[in-house]
């Protein structure tokens, strides 16, 4: 048995996920768009849907990583997140297989960890 998550209807380009990022003039909202574009960025067989309520990336039908806008915080996502090393510390989560970066206004993300993370994923 797969331990992949999947889901059907992602494409490139998805309209619902560009509607997502400019439905909101919100701040929170607009730290995650960095951060989906460099998931975006990861390969041209990287597609994307909505999710509940989140921009989801996925490789075909495996989702690898996500991102989310909540009242006081961000987060970048990942649905393999249990998995890959994380030698910086910064996933956060006691699912199953998910952990999440929690990202603040106003304090810097971890840059070099994130990218790292979503390299992994």
């Amino acid at each position: 048995m797969s331990t992949l998550f999947r889901l059907s209807g992602a494409r490139g380009d998805d309209l619902d996920v560009a509607t997502w990022f400019e439905a909101s003039d919100d701040a929170i909202r607009c730290l995650t768009l960095h951060w989906f574009e460099r998931i975006r960025a990861c390969g041209l067989d990287v597609v994307e849907l909505i999710h509940d309520h989140q921009p989801t990336a996925c490789v075909g039908a495996a989702a690898f990583a996500y991102v989310a806008a909540y009242r006081a915080r961000a987060a970048v996502g990942f649905f393999q997140g249990a998995d890959p090393a994380d030698p910086a510390g910064v996933l956060e989560g006691a699912g199953k297989r998910m952990r999440q970066v929690k990202l603040k206004w106003g304090q810097p993300a971890p840059e070099a960890a994130l990218v790292d993370l979503i390299a992994k994923a």
